[in-house]
C-alpha cells in the first residue's frame, strides 16, 4: 500500500510551535482537566503520543494505536522502547456483537535453546558480573515483533503499511532529539563505546534539538512492513542476529528465531472494593501481585488514614512485604511451572497471610524480612516503557513493553539498527542472589532453554460497573507493581484526579532489601520519626517509575495524564 502522505511526521513533530497550533486548532488538548470522548493516548515520548491519535483520527482503532506507537517508540525512546525486546499487552476490546472481552498477548523474551540453568556462574559457583547485563549473553530472544503483529492481525483494522510507516519515516528522515534523550545518551556513552555498532549509530556527545537518523533501523522496519514476523524472525534481520551471535559467542539461533510464538493468555483479574481488575498473567508477576496487594489492603480503610500518613504506610509496606515474599517463591513462566493463581489472587489467602499482622498494638514494630518466608500454598535502572490507549468506542489497551535496563544489554546489532535486550538477568542466575533490581527469586525462575523470564511489569485496566474507569502501567523493574498500585489506591481511596496520583511521591518495599524505599517529600518529618522508631529502616530513594494512564467519567469521557518523572505526554481528541 502506498505511503500515507498526509503528513510527514517527522518534520511535523519536530517543530513544537507548529505542533501546538496544529493540534489547537484541530482541538487536541494535552494534560489538563478535560474530559475527550473519541480518544487519549499517553506514552514515554510526545512523538509517540502524537502517532497514536492519528491513528486513531483516521479511524483506526486502540489496537491500531498502540501498535502505531509501539514501533514508534523503538525509534524516538531508544532506551526502552524497541523491537529487540519484549512484553505484555492487556486489552478490554469489543467484539462484533458489540460485547466486550478481556486478552492479553504475552510477547516476553525467552531463553535461547543453548541457554542452561548455570550459564552466568564461574568455577566456583559464583554469579559472573556483568555477564547477565551487557553484550551478547544477556539477550534473550526478542518478542516485541510478533506481539505487536499478531494484536494488529487478530484485533486491528488497518494493515501493517499504515501502522508501521510513522515508525520508518521517524527513522529513515530522523527527528530533532529532546534535552532529556541528549542527557541520557551522553550519560551511556562508556557503555556504548563497547560496541562499535552502538557507537555508529549513538556514539558522539548529543545536544538538544539533534537530528537522529537511524537508516539501519528504518531498513529492518521496512523488512516488517513488507513481510510481516518473517521480516524479523527469518530473512535479513534474522541472519544479521544469528551472525551477531556467531561473532561474539551469543546463543539466539535461527532456530530460536523461527519457533518463536507470541501467545494470547487470559487475564488475571479480581475485585478491589466496587471495581474490577484486569492485569497480566505469568510469565509477569505483575498482576498477581497486584491482585493480591489489593485483597490485603481492602479489609483497611486506606481513605479514613489518608495519603502519607503513619499508619497507612505501615499498613501497605507489610503487604508489599508479604507479596514480594511470595513472588520470589512461587511465580514464574507457566509453560514450565504450574503457578498457585488461584491461591494467590484469592482474597481469603490474602487475608489469612495478612491477620498474623496486628497493628492496633501501640508497641507495633516493623516486621524484619528475615522473619517473613513465602507463604505455604498446598499443590494444586531499569528501563521500561508503558503506555495506555482508549478510543471512542471503549475499547481500552494497556501495554508494557521492555528492553530491560536502559539501552537493554547496550548492544546494537550490526546492520539491523535496533538495541538487544538484556532480559536474562530477570531469570536467577543463583538462588538467593538478587539480580540488577535487587530482587530475589527461586528455583521456579530458574534458566531453562526455551522459558521466558519472570518480568514485574503491570498493564492494568480497572472497570466500574462493567465499564472503563482507569488504564494504568508504568516501568520501573520491581517498582513496577507498587507504582501502579498507588495510582490505583490514589484514585479510589484516597480520592485524588490523575495527575495528583501519578505524580505524587510515592514510596516502595519488595521483602529484600528489608528497607522502604521512599522518594522525596514522601515522608512528613514526623511520620519519618515514627517509622524509625518503629524500626524501619528507610531509603530516601531517587524518582522512579513513570505512569501514563487513562481516567474516564461516568459519561464514557476520558482524559489522561503522563508522569512528572518522565517526559511523555497525554494528548485526548
Amino acid at each position: 500500500m502506498k505511503k500515507i502522505k498526509s503528513i510527514n511526521i517527522h518534520k511535523f513533530l519536530s517543530v513544537q510551535l507548529l505542533v501546538f497550533i496544529l493540534f489547537f486548532n484541530n482541538s487536541f488538548c494535552s494534560n489538563t482537566d478535560d474530559y475527550f470522548y473519541n480518544g487519549v493516548v499517553t506514552s514515554a515520548d510526545e512523538l509517540t503520543s502524537q502517532v497514536g491519535i492519528e491513528v486513531l483520527k483516521k479511524g483506526g482503532n486502540a489496537v491500531d494505536a498502540s501498535v502505531a506507537v509501539g514501533f514508534a517508540l523503538a525509534v524516538v525512546y531508544p532506551q526502552a522502547g524497541n523491537i529487540g525486546g519484549g512484553g505484555f499487552m492487556v486489552m478490554h476490546l469489543k467484539n462484533k456483537d458489540g460485547k466486550f472481552f478481556n486478552t492479553s498477548i504475552d510477547y516476553r523474551e525467552k531463553a535461547p535453546l543453548l541457554a542452561h540453568r548455570d550459564m552466568y556462574l564461574d568455577a566456583d559457583g559464583n554469579v559472573i558480573s556483568g555477564l547477565s547485563t551487557t553484550g551478547h549473553l544477556a539477550g534473550g530472544i526478542p518478542g516485541s515483533v510478533a506481539g505487536m503483529l499478531f494484536a494488529l492481525e487478530k484485533y486491528g483494522t488497518m494493515n501493517r503499511s499504515e501502522v508501521l510507516s510513522y515508525a520508518i519515516d521517524l527513522a529513515e528522515n530522523g527527528f530533532k532529539i529532546s534535552k532529556r534523550l541528549a542527557n541520557i545518551l551522553n550519560e551511556f556513552q562508556s557503555q556504548f563505546a563497547q560496541f562499535p555498532s552502538t557507537m555508529k549509530i549513538f556514539g558522539g556527545k548529543w545536544k538538544e534539538g539533534d537530528l537522529l537518523v537511524q537508516k539501519d533501523l528504518a531498513n529492518t522496519l521496512k523488512l516488517i512492513s513488507e513481510k510481516g514476523s518473517d521480516g524479523f524472525y527469518e530473512g535479513n534481520t534474522a541472519d544479521l542476529i544469528v551472525n551477531e551471535m556467531k561473532q561474539y559467542k551469543g546463543l539466539i539461533s535461527y532456530e530460536d528465531l523461527k519457533n518463536y510464538e507470541a501467545k494470547e493468555r487470559k487475564c488475571v483479574t479480581g475485585t478491589y472494593r466496587d471495581y474490577e481488575v484486569i492485569s497480566m498473567g505469568p510469565p509477569s508477576s505483575g498482576g498477581i501481585s497486584l491482585i493480591y496487594l489489593l485483597n490485603i489492603l481492602e479489609n483497611e480503610d486506606l481513605k479514613s488514614f489518608g495519603y502519607g500518613s503513619y499508619e497507612s504506610i505501615i499498613r501497605m509496606t507489610e503487604s508489599m512485604r508479604l507479596v514480594y515474599a511470595d513472588r520470589s517463591e512461587y511465580m514464574a513462566d507457566m509453560d514450565f511451572y504450574k503457578v498457585p493463581i488461584d491461591v494467590l489472587t484469592s482474597k481469603n489467602y490474602a487475608k489469612e497471610r495478612y491477620n498474623k499482622i496486628i497493628f492496633s498494638d501501640e508497641n507495633f514494630s516493623a516486621i524484619k524480612s528475615d522473619n517473613v518466608k513465602p507463604g505455604v500454598i498446598k499443590s494444586e535502572k531499569e528501563n521500561t516503557t508503558h503506555y495506555s490507549i482508549a478510543d471512542k468506542e471503549g475499547n481500552c489497551v494497556s501495554v508494557t513493553t521492555t528492553i530491560n535496563d536502559n539501552f537493554g544489554s547496550k548492544l546494537v546489532i550490526e546492520g539491523a539498527g535496533f538495541f538487544l535486550n538484556n532480559e536474562m538477568d530477570d531469570f536467577v542466575s543463583k538462588p538467593g542472589v538478587p539480580n540488577m533490581f535487587g530482587l530475589l527469586g527461586n528455583e521456579a525462575n530458574s534458566i531453562e532453554p526455551g522459558k521466558r523470564m519472570l518480568s514485574s511489569m503491570t498493564p492494568t485496566i480497572i472497570l466500574k460497573d462493567g465499564k472503563p474507569f482507569l488504564i494504568s502501567g508504568s516501568p520501573g523493574g520491581g517498582r513496577i507493581i507498587t507504582a501502579v498500585l498507588m495510582n490505583i489506591i490514589n484514585v479510589i481511596d484516597f480520592q485524588m484526579d490523575l495527575k495528583d496520583a501519578i505524580d505524587k511521591p510515592r514510596f516502595h518495599h519488595q521483602w529484600y532489601p528489608d528497607e522502604i524505599q521512599a522518594e522525596k517529600n514522601m515522608l512528613s518529618e514526623d511520620v519519618r520519626a515514627k517509622l524509625i522508631k518503629r524500626g524501619y529502616k528507610i531509603n530516601d530513594f531517587r524518582d522512579y517509575a513513570s505512569v501514563d494512564a487513562i481516567i474516564f467519567n461516568k459519561n464514557g469521557g476520558m482524559k489522561g495524564h503522563s508522569d512528572r518523572r518522565g517526559y511523555g505526554k497525554a494528548i485526548g481528541y
